[in-house]
């Protein structure tokens, strides 16, 4: 469930980013997203890691939680170019 949580979050705030940016600084906010749900998705994977999982399990499920809001802030960012 927190798995569901994360992506709906990332891909909600990928939208808002995106959208609410100015036509010639979408690519911009696309970018700064991206950095930042980078941080996110490492600060969740440091907590997974800490609570006794290992790398090998926590990676498959962290470049989900990463890859697929990062994937439509860009998607969002390519659709709307004017």
């Amino acid at each position: 469930m927190r798995t569901i949580i994360f992506i709906v979050a990332g891909l909600l705030l990928a939208a808002l980013s995106v959208r609410l940016a100015p036509a010639t600084q979408r690519a911009l906010a696309a970018g700064l997203f991206t950095a930042v749900w980078l941080v996110v998705s490492l600060w969740n994977l440091r907590t997974g890691l800490s609570h006794g999982y290992t790398l090998a399990q926590e990676l498959p499920i962290h470049l989900a939680l990463f890859g697929i809001p990062a994937a439509a802030a860009w998607g969002l960012w390519w659709w709307s170019r004017p």
